[in-house]
C-alpha cells in the first residue's frame, strides 16, 4: 500500500472530530483517522449500492401481474414540470 502526501484544508467541525478519533485512540494520527474514515465512507457507500442494486433486482424479478401501472405517460412528468415553472418563477422574483 502506497503513500500519497497531499496538504488538504478542513472545516473546524471535521478537524475536530479528526483530532478527537485519534484522542479516544481509535486512530493513532490526524492522517491515519482521515484515511480510516475515508475507507469507512467508501465501504458505506459500496453497501449502499449493493443494497440499491440487489432491490431493483428484486423488483425486476417480479412477475408481471405484481407490477404496479405508472398510468398514462403523457403526464408522466407534469407533476416534476410544474415544481421547475415553480422554482423559475420564484427565482425571477427574487431578482427583481
Amino acid at each position: 500500500m502506497g503513500v500519497h502526501k497531499q496538504s488538504v484544508s478542513f472545516t473546524d467541525s471535521a478537524f475536530a472530530f479528526a483530532r478527537e478519533l485519534v484522542e479516544s485512540g481509535e486512530y493513532p494520527t490526524i492522517s491515519a483517522a482521515v484515511s480510516g474514515e475515508m475507507i469507512r465512507a467508501r465501504a458505506a457507500r459500496e453497501n449502499e449500492r449493493a443494497l440499491f442494486e440487489a432491490e431493483i433486482q428484486r423488483r425486476l424479478n417480479l412477475p408481471s401481474d405484481q407490477w404496479e401501472a405508472l398510468g398514462s405517460t403523457d403526464d408522466f412528468t407534469s407533476d416534476a414540470r410544474a415544481h421547475l415553472a415553480y422554482l423559475k418563477a420564484s427565482s425571477s422574483g427574487r431578482r427583481r
